[in-house]
């Protein structure tokens, strides 16, 4: 059978056309009268599909019900975080793939397919050895990984300086070796005062 002609009126879409759903058009549409929203209620008033992901008509959320990670550093304690607490970690057996003399970088660690990405920090981990010198250009690193580094003749440099912790200065507590002043004594001690600061009395002279 010949293939049907082309041509302007013979012209149909690839997928049949769903018609819109059109309310509100009388009683004989199908959906006239409350045009599918039913009899009153928060649903069927205008701008009630627009609420916020979690609200529950105003009663207490359930996330704010259930418990929480605390901490500000957690990825879960809400409302307070997220915040990037998370580094990539890297070992330092993984370092094998480089050559002696190398530059290990967030950016030659994709390379060599050890990491992903470059868009979390690099941490590079003590767990292996390493004989190789390298120059290691991360993030962060742990103390027996620098030591590892450094003791096969490669160096260490930072990308981010580590935080300083702030230390706070408690004020000193009195110690108990002074005694505190009784009660008798102060009225004796008021007494002793009064009279140093009192002036002198000006005898009068007698003339004959």
């Amino acid at each position: 059978m010949p293939d049907k002609q082309l041509n302007l009126s013979s012209l149909s879409p690839a997928q049949p056309r769903e018609d819109r759903k059109r309310v509100g058009r009388g009683l004989g549409s199908g959906k006239g009268r409350y045009s599918g929203r039913g009899i009153k209620g928060q649903k069927s008033r205008s701008g009630s599909h627009k609420m916020r992901a979690g609200f529950e008509g105003g009663q207490t959320n359930i996330y704010m019900r259930i418990g929480k990670l605390r901490g500000a550093t957690s990825k879960d304690a809400m409302p307070i975080g997220p915040f990037r607490t998370y580094t990539q970690p890297v070992n330092v057996r993984d370092l094998d793939r480089f050559d002696a003399g190398d530059e290990v970088t967030p950016e030659t660690l994709v390379e060599k397919r050890v990491i992903k990405n470059t868009r979390t920090d690099v941490k590079l981990l003590g767990v292996g050895e390493v004989t190789k010198k390298l120059t290691v250009r991360v993030h962060a690193i742990s103390a027996s990984a620098r030591e590892k580094i450094e003791g096969a003749g490669g160096t260490v440099e930072l990308l981010r300086e580590p935080k300083v912790k702030k230390v706070r200065h408690r004020k000193a507590k009195p110690s108990a070796e002074e005694p505190e002043a009784t009660a008798e004594d102060q009225p004796e001690a008021a007494a002793e005062e009064a009279e140093s600061e009192a002036p002198p009395e000006e005898t009068e002279g007698t003339e004959e």
